[in-house]
């Protein structure tokens, strides 16, 4: 994996899959629902205060997460945001939302509760199907 550091509560809460051009891609630990999150290689801390042409890079690196979790998931509604106020360094979530999830219709900040992770196996399958569906690149050399 690319020696970018990945802010340690990130890391403590998330497996991490591997990455797209610009954008480092987490897994939540939390499998109640597909919560996946995208750390772009950046210094800025707001979404909105990046370059336009990297700003689009990251919005269309988190839809093809997003198209993912519908389309490969089964997923009918995505929450997107970038809110950061616990961890500063820039962040996008993409979670997967149903009506039959522990928290809808509430968002999932505060309201998930601890609950099955996922396992090793769940990981790897997890990781080759988003590989496949979207080019994330995986392994040492991301």
């Amino acid at each position: 994996m690319s020696s970018y550091e990945i802010h340690s509560r990130l890391g403590a809460d998330c497996h991490r899959l591997g990455r797209f051009e610009l954008c480092h891609v987490l897994l939540h630990r939390n499998a109640a629902l597909p919560w996946f999150i995208l750390v772009p290689e950046t210094e800025a801390q707001d979404l909105l205060d990046l370059a336009p042409a990297t700003r689009n890079l990251a919005v269309a690196e988190a839809a093809a997460v997003s198209g993912f979790v519908k389309h490969e998931l089964g997923w009918p509604k995505i929450n997107f945001a970038a809110i950061g106020n616990l961890v500063p360094q820039l962040h996008l979530h993409v979670v997967g939302r149903r009506p039959d999830d522990p928290c809808w219709p509430a968002p999932v900040w505060g309201r998930l509760e601890a609950g099955r992770t996922y396992s090793r196996s769940e990981v790897q399958a997890l990781t080759g199907r988003l590989a496949t569906a979207t080019g994330l690149r995986t392994g040492p050399a991301n």
